[in-house]
C-alpha cells in the first residue's frame, strides 16, 4: 500500500545538475516498518501482497488495534459471509487506514459486489483512501466508475491524477499510460514511487526502461529504489534478480520483506529458492512473508512457520502492536498457503480485537474462496 503526498514539482530528466545523494535511514534494522502493520501491497502493503510496496501513509494517531469488533461474528461454516461483512464494515470505518485496507481486500479478492461502496470512496476526503479506491477500479476494470475516473484525470493532486491514468488505461484508454511514464521523472519521491508502482501493475514491458531510469538515478530515495525494483520484478525482467537478492541480506527487516515480495512477483525458480531460505530468518514477520509468497507460487512449504505462530508462544517481550503485526501476516499467509491445518485458525482471527487482523483474516477467507471457485 502506498505513500501519498499532496504536492509535486516536475523535474527535467535530462537536467545537467547532479542530484543530492540519497539520505540514510535511521530506523531500527530489526524492526519492520510501521507500514507492515497495515494491509497491501499496493497501498498499505500489509495486506497488499498482490501489489507493490512503498512507505505507508501517515494516518492520525488514533488507535485501531484494540477496538472490539463492531459486531461479534459468530463462528459458523459461513466464513465467506462473515468475511464480507468485516470488509463492508471496514469500508465505512471512521479510520482512513482501515478504509484503505478494506478497499485493497475488495480488489485483491475480486469482490465486485462491494465495488459500488469502493466507487463512493473515490470522493473520500483522505487522499490515500481515494488513491486506493481508484486503483481498485483499475485493477478490476470496473466500468461503472469510468465517468468518475475521467473527471479525475485533471485532479490537482499528482498522485490521484496518475492513479486515474492507470485506471483509464485499464478501462480502454491506453494513451493514458504515457502520463504514468512521465511521472517517474517527478522530483517528488512519493510521486516517483507511485508511478513506479503503477508501471509495475500495468503489466506493460514498455515501462521497464523508465523503471531502470528511476532505479539508477542518484536522486531516487530508498523508497523509490525498493518500489522500482519490485515493479521491475512484476514485469518479469530477470535482470533484477541480483538487486532483489541484496535486499534479502539487508540488516533491515522491512527491506527483507520487500525483497521477498518482489521475489514472489518475479516468480522464477531461482527467486522461489531464494524465498525458501528466508523461512529461517530470525524475525517472525519475515518468515511469514516468505510463507505467504511461497503459497502464492503454489508451494505450501511455509505452513510450519504459520502453524508455529498458533502452536507456540510468541517471542517473550513482544508488544501488543508487534503481536498484531504477526497475526496479520499469519492470516495473510494462511490465505495463500491454502492448507486445511492452517485454515482452521481463521475463525478465531475473524473475531480478533484488532480491525487490521480481522481484515487480514477476511482477505484470507475470500482469497481461499476465490481460488476454490476459479475455473
Amino acid at each position: 500500500m502506498t505513500d501519498i503526498v499532496d504536492s509535486v514539482n516536475e523535474v527535467d530528466p535530462v537536467s545537467g545538475m547532479r542530484p543530492a545523494p540519497r539520505a540514510h535511514r535511521s530506523h531500527n534494522p530489526q524492526s519492520p516498518l510501521a507500514r507492515i502493520a497495515t494491509i497491501s501491497a499496493v497501498l498499505l502493503p500489509m495486506l497488499g501482497c498482490s501489489a507493490p510496496t512503498t512507505r505507508s501513509p501517515q494516518y492520525p494517531a488514533a488507535s485501531i488495534s484494540t477496538m472490539a469488533p463492531a459486531s461479534e461474528p459468530p463462528v459458523s461454516s459461513d466464513l465467506p459471509g462473515q468475511a464480507r461483512q468485516i470488509v463492508l464494515d471496514g469500508l465505512a470505518d471512521p479510520h482512513p487506514q482501515v478504509r484503505a485496507n478494506a478497499i485493497e481486500v475488495v480488489a485483491s479478492t475480486r469482490e465486485f459486489r462491494l465495488m459500488p461502496k469502493v466507487q463512493g470512496l473515490m470522493a473520500d476526503k483522505v487522499v490515500p483512501v481515494r488513491f486506493a479506491a481508484i486503483l481498485a477500479v483499475g485493477d478490476l476494470a470496473y466500468t461503472p466508475a469510468k465517468n468518475d475516473i475521467t473527471a479525475l484525470l485533471n485532479d490537482p493532486n499528482p498522485n490521484i491524477k496518475i492513479a486515474a491514468c492507470y485506471a483509464m488505461s485499464r478501462l480502454g484508454q491506453p494513451e493514458c499510460y504515457k502520463d504514468i511514464c512521465t511521472a517517474v521523472a517527478s522530483s517528488d519521491q512519493t510521486v516517483r514511487a507511485n508511478a513506479a508502482l503503477l508501471l509495475g501493475k500495468s503489466g506493460q514491458k514498455e515501462g521497464i526502461r523508465f523503471l531502470y531510469w528511476a532505479l539508477q538515478r542518484d536522486d531516487s530515495s530508498e523508497m523509490v529504489v525498493l518500489q522500482t525494483a519490485e515493479a521491475i520484478a512484476m514485469l518479469g525482467d530477470q535482470r533484477i534478480y541480483r538487486k532483489l537478492l541484496a535486499t534479502l541480506i539487508s540488516a533491515y527487516a522491512d527491506d527483507r520483506v520487500i525483497g521477498i515480495r518482489a521475489m514472489g512477483a518475479l516468480g522464477t525458480d531461482e527467486a522461489r529458492s531464494s524465498i525458501v531460505t528466508m523461512l529461517d530468518d530470525p524475525v517472525p514477520e519475515v518468515r511469514l512473508a516468505a510463507a505467504e509468497q511461497l503459497g502464492k507460487l503454489g508451494d505450501s512449504g511455509g505452513e510450519a512457520e504459520v502453524l508455529a505462530i498458533f502452536d507456540k508462544k510468541l517471542p517473550a517481550g513482544m508488544s501488543a502492536q508487534e503481536q498484531e503485526r504477526v497475526k496479520t501476516l499469519a492470516a495473510l499467509a494462511i490465505g495463500e498457503v491454502g492448507t486445511e491445518r492452517s485454515a482452521k485458525h481463521l475463525p478465531l482471527l475473524l473475531q480478533d480485537s484488532a480491525k487490521i487482523v480481522r481484515l487480514a483474516a477476511a482477505k484470507a477467507v475470500l482469497r481461499r474462496d476465490l481460488k476454490r471457485h476459479r475455473p
